[in-house]
């Protein structure tokens, strides 16, 4: 045996054996409140980040049939060559306005789109300053750019702002801040107020993933700067459409004109993988103008979010005063998450544990996520379900 082998095998075996190895369950449905599973049982979906309930959707799965009847499956080329549809345009149109920002682009996915983010807008003589509890993709993104890199404490402003004095000093040309828009571990909303005005006060630009915001928290649904009362004020926000808006694929970088101008040109992602496919784009356009013109979805997932955590309280379990639809239940080790997973499904909950590498060893967690297209009898169910568990499991 080659020994890369060898040494593969052994990681995989102390994986297993520490409880960190992980497993895929497998569906036999589209994706929805109630799913099936490979072994046909029917169980509530906890754990999706299908926030407005279109990712089974009917209208916009004959949006997505009738988008490949009209412009193809694939366009096998990239953006620059013959990759560009009208729809493709009009899309990036549609979510500059959608976002109130000047220009947008287009990736097959978020993390493509923070990985082609700071290497094309950062260098050497530069500084990024990212949140401790960032994305992962935005970890490796930074990595990618030669700018000098600061840390701030999740959420803490004070912290920021001695590392960007820290940057002043050192005389950083352009300094970066990024930071999640919603962490995605625990569900709380950036401090974008603050963050924006030390931005003013250091001069710097400030870019926001948007991921779990986008379509799901604001007045309108437009995100974590719409929330936090500062649109105009965040230079750059990155997205999918993965989450809320459908659920398939895809993401996108918005902005500032010169910012989006300048990604187009030299941003690796951008220019060397395949345009984002004809379905995806022409259905999301679909989504954001029924979004657009209606906030029902958006309203309807506040109240169920709202109905969740109430409903978890009133069974004894302790959870975040947050208003996003991810609801963290903190188990703390890794064994006892799988164990609350494990317990769950056996009560026809779809709940995953959540545990090192993911977030922090001690703070494992089962990471519930709310969706419009739950009922208020199955999010009671679940609430039980989460009680019935952690005494089960003696937490």
């Amino acid at each position: 045996m080659k020994r890369a082998y060898a040494v593969w095998r052994g990681e995989l075996e102390r994986l297993k054996g520490s409880a960190l190895y992980r497993e895929e369950g497998v569906l036999r449905t589209p994706q929805s409140a109630e799913i099936v599973t490979e072994d046909g049982r029917k169980l509530i979906n906890m754990c999706s980040n299908n926030y407005l309930g279109l990712s089974g959707d009917a209208e916009v799965t004959r949006a997505a049939e009738e988008a490949v009847r009209e412009w193809g499956y694939g366009l096998s080329s990239v953006r620059f060559i013959c990759g560009t549809q009208s729809i493709h345009v009009e899309l990036e149109k549609k979510i500059s306005d959608f976002l109130y920002t000047e220009d947008t682009l287009l990736y097959s996915s978020c993390f493509d789109a923070n990985g082609g983010l700071f290497e094309t807008l950062t260098g050497a003589g530069d500084a990024i300053i990212s949140d401790e509890l960032n994305h992962a993709s935005i970890i490796d993104g930074i990595r990618l750019s030669k700018a000098a890199r600061y840390r701030y404490k999740n959420n803490d402003m004070a912290d920021l702002e001695s590392k960007l004095k820290e940057a002043e000093a050192s005389g950083a040309a352009i300094k970066l801040i990024i930071t999640d828009g919603v962490f995605s571990m625990d569900g709380n909303v950036a401090n974008l107020r603050g963050i924006c005005d030390l931005a003013d006060s250091y001069g710097a630009v400030v870019a926001v993933d948007d991921s779990h915001a986008t379509g799901v928290i604001g007045e309108k649904g437009r995100g974590s700067h719409e929330h936090s009362g500062v649109v105009g004020r965040v230079d750059i926000i990155t997205g999918t459409f993965g989450k809320a808006l459908g659920g398939a694929s895809g993401g996108f970088t918005s902005g500032s004109r010169d910012a989006v101008e300048l990604l187009k040109q030299r941003s690796r992602p951008y220019l060397f993988s395949n345009s984002l496919s004809p379905a995806i784009t022409a259905t999301t356009i679909k989504i954001l103008d029924k979004l657009g013109a209606d906030a029902g979805l958006k309203n309807k997932l506040a109240e169920n979010a709202a109905f969740f955590r109430s409903a978890l309280r009133e069974n004894g379990l302790a959870v975040n005063d947050g208003v996003h639809p991810i609801v963290p239940v903190i188990v703390g080790s890794e064994r006892a998450a799988r164990e609350m997973a494990a317990s769950l499904l056996r009560r026809g909950i779809y709940a995953v544990a959540f545990y090192y590498p993911v977030v922090p060893n001690g703070l494992a967690r089962i990471r519930a996520q709310v969706s419009a297209a739950h009922t208020e009898g199955q999010l009671a169910a679940a609430a039980a379900a989460f009680a019935a568990a952690k005494r089960e499991i003696g937490m």
